[in-house]
Order: C-alpha cells, then sequence, then structure tokens
C-alpha cells in the first residue's frame, strides 16, 4: 500500500512538473481576446460553432504553417498575437521579405477561420452562412479591429526594420520620391496613411474644369452603371464592392439621409484600393459640402476566400457577389457641383482594421476645389463609391488594361472620366 501512494505522489509530481513547464506558460491574452472568451463562456452555443468553424478549416488545410490554428485554445492564442503584431507578421515567419503577400495572406488565414459554412447558420438571412457575418461573433470583430487599430497607432508599431521592409517590397512605391519624409512615421498608421511629399506628386487632370473627373485615389476603376427609377441599380444582380452586393442606393447613402432619393435615374461607378496604395482620398470634383456622415456598419471579407491545395495559398475574390447590400462602415458625402448637379462621394472601409476618417473641413457648407484632401483610410484595404445625379452623363475613359475587359490601377488625380450635361 505504502508503495502505491509513494508511486502515486511521484506520478503527481511528475505532472505538476509537466503542467509548469516554462514552454506551456499560459498566454496573457489580449483584450479583445478576453472579450471573446467572456462572450463565449456566456454563450455556449456561439462557442461549439466557433470550434466547429475551426474544425472545418482544420480539416480544409491541416498544415500548420499556413493555418496555425487547430483547437479553441490555439485561436485564443492566434488572435493574442494578431492584437499587437505588424500585418505582415499574423501567420508566424522567420522573415517577410515580401511583407505585401504575407499581408495578404495573413488576412487570409484570419478570415478563413471564421468563414467556414455551418449548417446552424443556413437560412438567417445572412450574407453567407459563416460566423463573420453572424452576432455577436460580427461585433465582436469590430472591437478586434479597434483593439488591433489602437496597437498600429502606437510607435511600438513602427521601427527603422520595418520601414526597409516597406522600402524593399516595390509594391509600396517608397522608391518613388513620392512620399513625406519617412522619420514623419512614427507609428505604422502613420506610415500606411502618408501624405504626399507636395501635390505636384499627383497633379490634379483639369483642375479647373469640373466636367473631367478626377481619380480620387491611387485605384482600379470597376466599371460604371446605371440607376433606375426607383434609385435602384438596373443591373438585376447589383454590383459587389467589398462585402456587399449594392442594389439600393437610398439604402447605401442611408435612409436618414435628405438625399438619399436624389440620384434616382444617375449613374454609379466606383474604384477599388489595394493595401499597399497611397490611401489618402481627394475631392474628385469641386464644389460645395452639403452634408458628410460617418455610418457605422461591420467589416467582413465579402466575396470567396478558399485555400488553394495546389499552390499551397489562400486565394481571395473580392467580385464575387454576396446578395447582401451595404454592410461595411462607409462615409458619405454630398457635393454640390454648379454646373452637373449633385455627387456623392462614399469611401468604403474594409475588415480588419478598415476605417473611414475625414479631414476636419470636410463639414456642411465648405467650399472645396478638385483635389483638395477628403480623408484617410487606417489599415485595411478599401474602396470608394462616386454617384452621379439624372441629367448627366459619365463616362469612364480611364485606360483599359491589355485584355481590354478590366481598367488599370490609376493615380490620383489623373482623370477617370468625363461628365456631359444633357439637353
Amino acid at each position: 500500500m505504502k508503495y502505491h501512494r509513494n508511486l502515486s505522489l511521484v506520478l503527481f509530481m511528475v505532472i505538476g512538473l509537466i503542467s509548469c513547464d516554462p514552454s506551456k506558460e499560459k498566454i496573457e491574452y489580449g483584450e479583445a481576446t478576453q472579450e471573446l472568451i467572456s462572450l463565449l463562456e456566456s454563450d455556449q452555443n456561439l462557442k461549439s460553432m466557433l470550434e466547429s468553424s475551426i474544425q472545418r478549416a482544420r480539416e480544409i488545410n491541416s498544415n500548420k504553417d499556413t493555418n496555425p490554428v487547430q483547437t479553441l485554445e490555439e485561436y485564443y492564442d492566434f488572435i493574442t498575437w494578431a492584437e499587437t503584431t505588424m500585418p505582415w507578421a499574423i501567420v508566424k515567419k522567420e522573415e517577410y521579405p515580401e511583407i505585401f503577400d504575407n499581408i495578404f495572406q495573413g488576412f487570409c488565414t484570419f478570415y478563413f477561420l471564421i468563414d467556414q459554412p455551418l449548417p446552424e447558420l443556413e437560412n438567417k438571412g445572412l450574407v453567407n452562412n459563416s460566423l463573420q457575418y453572424y452576432e455577436p461573433f460580427a461585433n465582436w470583430l469590430i472591437s478586434f479591429n479597434k483593439s488591433w487599430g489602437s496597437y498600429l497607432d502606437t510607435e511600438d508599431s513602427w521601427n527603422e526594420e520595418y520601414y526597409q521592409m516597406a522600402l524593399n517590397d516595390s509594391t509600396f512605391g517608397l522608391q518613388n520620391g513620392w512620399y513625406e519624409d519617412p522619420s514623419n512615421w512614427k507609428t505604422f498608421n502613420q506610415f500606411f496613411a502618408r501624405h504626399l511629399k507636395s501635390p505636384d506628386m499627383r497633379p490634379i487632370s483639369s483642375p479647373d474644369d469640373n466636367s473631367v473627373v478626377a481619380s480620387f485615389a491611387d485605384s482600379q476603376p470597376m466599371g460604371v452603371w446605371s440607376i433606375d427609377e426607383n434609385s435602384n441599380l438596373e443591373d438585376p444582380d447589383g454590383v459587389p464592392v467589398k462585402s456587399a452586393t449594392i442594389n439600393s442606393i437610398s439604402k447605401l447613402i442611408g435612409e436618414d439621409s435628405e438625399y438619399k432619393d436624389a440620384f434616382a435615374n444617375g449613374t454609379f461607378t466606383h474604384s477599388f484600393l489595394n493595401v499597399n496604395d497611397y490611401h489618402r482620398y481627394h475631392f474628385p470634383v469641386g464644389g460645395k459640402i452639403k452634408e458628410a456622415r460617418i455610418i457605422q456598419g461591420i467589416n467582413p471579407t465579402g466575396g470567396q476566400l478558399w485555400w488553394d491545395k495546389e499552390n499551397k495559398r489562400y486565394a481571395f475574390n473580392p467580385a464575387a457577389k454576396t446578395g447582401w447590400q451595404a454592410i461595411e462602415t462607409r462615409g458619405c458625402v454630398i457635393v454640390e457641383t454648379e454646373e452637373y448637379g449633385l455627387v456623392a462621394l462614399l469611401p468604403i472601409g474594409m475588415g480588419v482594421v478598415g476605417s473611414v476618417n475625414f479631414e476636419e473641413n470636410v463639414t456642411e457648407g465648405t467650399e472645396v476645389d478638385k483635389g483638395d484632401k477628403l480623408g484617410h483610410f487606417a489599415f485595411g484595404g478599401s474602396d470608394f463609391i462616386m454617384i452621379f445625379q439624372d441629367g448627366v452623363t459619365f463616362t469612364l475613359d480611364a485606360p483599359m488594361q491589355e485584355d481590354g475587359e478590366s481598367y488599370q490601377h490609376i493615380l490620383m488625380g489623373e482623370r477617370l472620366g468625363l461628365l456631359l450635361k444633357e439637353e
């Protein structure tokens, strides 16, 4: 009996030593992670769905180098890591030579875990039956975005090493001499929303002629669509913009706006900004601001996300239609022009840390010139919508790519298109 008691004591001590292994030391969870844990403990059904989503993601991609989350506990560790890491280091590696691609793959990893179709979420009127669209998880994602965004606003988020990494990745264009002195960038978001060295770096096309519409941002134009008499896009399938498929212009502008039906029979266009673009947006025409608002939404991925098994990387199609309406956080600025009526300008935020920010003078009654600063996005890819009224024709005449089916990426200030007043 004594022998068995001693053996039990030895086993207990061994187990205790294993559990106290410094390598197994419990991680101090971040603020958003702690909020998620509390949320899941109070909602066991939500906890079960998250575990199912993680399991489905693991079944599709079990490689921990590209899917570091295999359990709920690892998800907590992953989220805590992401709260205070650099955007290219969401997935841990020894080196990050091409930070643009690492950012893209990190984004995909983050959302892949919560973009798995769940039978429990079918027929609930969601964009897709995955957790990123389901409350209260979708609302928690906003808390995560704010927590990570707060870190990217601190000086811990930027240093000389990070600057050199961005400089060596040509996709960010830091070698072109466009931007302000890099010594001005004390945080990652100051780098991300970097200013130009001078207005000369982005000349405004025909600055005194409002018939020539300047590009509001460094971006890729996506097309032009007509609006019907009921303020709906004439395309019955709608137009995909981020996680939304836009149909109703009234809902896009906001039901509480006096201008929600001002664009019936008008024209709709939008352009896509990538994460490496200059992320300050400018007025594409001059006029008087009649309204300026921020419309709060949620910020999921939208589009279509999948694991490309053959190439061992994530793939994403942002143009995949989602069958939803105006879900992202967005700004809405209505400008009255002298000759071409009202123009609606809508910068659209994006998931992870997408945010819409206006310049201080963007208020009702302010007179603006074409090319004046309108605002900026904090970290995240983005989009920009522009809407014209009935009575004018907008022709998008930016250069096309060689395939003849899509437009070339253009710089802010370059000619986007032409307005013609109808007789």
